[in-house]
């Protein structure tokens, strides 16, 4: 069991690309994951990385064995995950960040549930709006609501995210309802977080770009919530923070051929290994059967959001 753990940081630290960032990963110091690299080392009798003072690479010998233990430890791991399912148990602390408003209505009203079904786990659930990284500041996981490029970490979609343009009644009787785009920037207040503006939209005559323009500044997706309930302007808002207000007609949905234009999705992000942890697998499995490709914050907005039929659920 000795020789397999020291596999494993000898992986952790390839993956995470240097000693102290895998002793993060694994709650180790960089000493006790070097002290360990150095061991295993000496026992095959050959170098596997070079050390710099700022980064570490493989040696020949370093990249055919790395190839070796992933695939042994990807074979550990699917064995561990047979009989983690067969006990329907995961055992730890689980480390996520999750984006405010999101975890506050759409995640922790389900923890209860979660971890009356995982009682060998425990949830730190870290809620901000920063762009964190989730390997250096030690996550698990991240939820993450966005586009998606090319990184060094792996996501799964969980579920769409529908973006459309309302405003309140209050606010429609004041100003009168928008009948185009054009109408929208030359006669109505527009409100958006300042990291959300200018707006890129995506309409019958291709992408429209609307600069905001509101009497309100702000940086919270929160604050422009609660502008655009009390009626002070027109927002861009995801059906995961309105559908309610939507469906009890506290929000109209305005000029419903207009979408954001980027195809942003609900993602869990981690690291990216060969060996996920139980813990995590069961929670991306939980938010993935709870929310799915018609998530139930959409419900009774199809026709507006036109789901095929399919997809409609009540």
């Amino acid at each position: 069991m000795s020789n397999l753990t020291d596999m494993e940081i000898f992986a952790r630290v390839v993956s995470a690309g240097s000693m102290s960032a895998a002793g993060r990963e694994m709650s180790l110091s960089p000493a006790v994951v070097s002290k360990r690299i150095r061991r295993l080392e000496e026992k095959l009798g050959t170098r596997l990385l070079q050390r710099t003072t700022r980064q570490i690479a493989m040696t020949e010998a370093g990249q055919g064995f790395y190839e070796r233990v992933v695939a042994i430890l990807a074979s550990v791991e699917e064995a561990e995950s047979f009989v983690s399912r067969g006990s329907a148990k995961a055992r730890g602390n689980l480390k996520v960040a999750v984006p405010t408003s999101f975890g506050r209505l759409h995640i922790a009203p389900h923890l209860g549930k979660f971890l009356a079904e995982n009682t060998d786990l425990s949830v730190n659930l870290d809620l901000s709006d920063d762009f964190v990284d989730i390997v250096g500041d030690g996550y698990d996981l991240a939820i993450r609501i966005a586009e998606l490029s090319d990184s060094s970490l792996v996501a799964r979609r969980l579920a769409p995210v529908h973006r459309v343009l309302c405003a309140s009644p209050t606010y429609l009787e004041k100003y009168g309802t928008p009948q185009s785009i054009e109408d929208l920037v030359a006669n109505h207040v527009t409100i958006a977080a300042t990291n959300q503006d200018p707006w890129r939209l995506a309409g019958p005559d291709g992408i429209e770009t609307v600069r905001t323009q509101a009497p309100v500044k702000t940086n919270s997706n929160e604050v422009v919530r609660e502008c655009l309930l009390s009626g002070v302007g027109v927002a861009l808002r995801s059906t995961w923070d309105v559908g309610p207000e939507l469906r009890e007609g506290k929000l109209q949905i305005l000029l419903p051929e207009y979408r954001a234009s980027k195809d942003v999705g609900l993602y869990a992000v981690y690291p990216s290994r060969q060996f996920l942890p139980a813990k995590v697998r069961v929670f991306i499995d939980f938010l993935a059967g709870l929310y799915g490709s018609s998530p139930y914050w959409d419900h009774g907005l199809e026709d507006w959001l036109r789901l095929p039929s399919n997809a409609r659920a009540g």
